[in-house]
């Protein structure tokens, strides 16, 4: 799985932008606020149909723009494929694949996979559960066509389960259609709960190896899935909770409520774990995620590093460098330090500088011979 070029029209500060990449590492440098993670987030929406940050399409388009367009070129088991996305500040996102509109948003994924990896996900570990969720249900939506579907559904029950919850306070008569939400919340909710055991059992006999190694064999990790309610109890649970639900005015029982703990022996260390334990352990998270990708679909993923470098010590760049050799690599950083001083490939280097993007593999030549 390789992304062969990209082009943007009024895509965040970009007018225009049309990028070719290597097959390799390509690195985009620059100081900050130039545009540099603009690029890999316009990647990440070509794949997932989201935004990594979590922004909305109006927000994404140009200032002076009403929309904004993405085209993605990529090549999957020898064939190429161009992946149009069209965005729009007051209507929903248009789709196409090789010319072919999608019905749904959700056709897209799958097609490309990719895994993002920035500062903030250094603090999967120790920060709250609805960012450990998060790391496992946009993967598994990369993966799963029927976990995306079925989580959608869940999602949505749940939100109507909640408006529903706000209803009945003021009108006490409607108590007696939560059971028939309790039901389908049940049947959803317990496809995922069972979709994600799977996922975390997988993830574990990979992780384990690799963290071993990042830690010089001095720690052996594991990850547990903590569903906030087992499968067969899921419906009871609900039914049980509804008086404090009506209360609270929200659903306080079901996955949407789950968390994963990392043990390094009987440490769980998102509370009692060192700094340097908690970055290591989300460092490894993230690689074993790259070799599950290549596990389940065959095929690599494209790897999108977001000023993730400057964040690790010495031995952790190293390592990580070390690992992604072999897949397709998207870099963003504020300088070329870390690449110079480890003899690492570059196959590509493009300076950013206000939304403008040129060609600069003479600068690592220079750095490389000053050195």
């Amino acid at each position: 799985m390789v992304i062969k070029s990209l082009e943007l029209m009024n895509f965040r500060n970009y007018g225009f932008l049309d990028l070719k990449f290597s097959e390799g590492t390509n690195i985009l440098y620059g100081d900050n606020a130039q545009g540099k993670t603009n690029v890999l987030e316009a990647i990440y929406l070509s794949a997932t149909t989201k935004s990594h940050k979590g922004s909305k399409d109006k927000d994404i388009v140009n200032f002076h723009a009403q929309e904004a367009h993405i085209r993605t070129y990529l090549e999957k088991e020898g064939i190429g494929y161009k992946v149009d996305m069209h965005l729009r500040k007051n209507k929903s996102k248009g789709i196409a694949v090789d010319g072919q509109k999608l019905k749904k948003a959700a056709e897209l994924l799958g097609l490309l996979n990719v895994v993002f990896f920035s500062p903030e996900d250094l603090g999967i570990i120790k920060n709250g559960p609805a960012e450990r969720r998060r790391f496992v249900d946009m993967e598994l939506c990369q993966l799963d066509n029927f976990y995306l579907y079925n989580l959608n559904h869940y999602n949505k029950i749940v939100n109507q389960r909640n408006k529903l919850l706000k209803d009945i306070y003021f009108d006490p008569q409607l108590r007696d259609t939560l059971n028939i939400w309790d039901s389908q919340l049940a049947a959803y909710g317990s496809k995922i709960i069972e979709r994600r055991r799977s996922f975390i059992t997988q993830l574990n006999g990979i992780i384990y190896e690799i963290h071993k190694k990042l830690s010089g064999g001095k720690e052996e990790l594991s990850i547990r899935y903590e569903p906030d309610v087992e499968t067969d109890k899921l419906e009871s649970a609900l039914e049980a909770g509804q008086e404090r639900d009506i209360k609270l005015k929200q659903t306080s029982v079901g996955p949407h409520r789950d968390d994963i703990s990392f043990m390094v022996g009987d440490t769980d260390i998102r509370k009692f774990g060192s700094q340097g334990q908690q970055r290591t352990a989300a460092l490894s998270l993230k690689l074993s995620e790259i070799e599950l990708v290549k596990k389940v679909t065959g095929d690599t993923p494209v790897l999108l590093l977001d000023d993730v470098l400057s964040e690790l010590d010495s031995s952790r760049q190293q390592f990580l460098l070390n690992t992604i050799g072999d897949i397709q690599t998207i870099i963003t950083c504020t300088g070329l330090d870390e690449f110079v001083n480890n003899r690492f490939e570059i196959n590509r280097v493009f300076r950013v500088v206000e939304g403008s993007v040129e060609n600069a593999v003479e600068d690592v030549k220079e750095e490389l011979t000053e050195r």
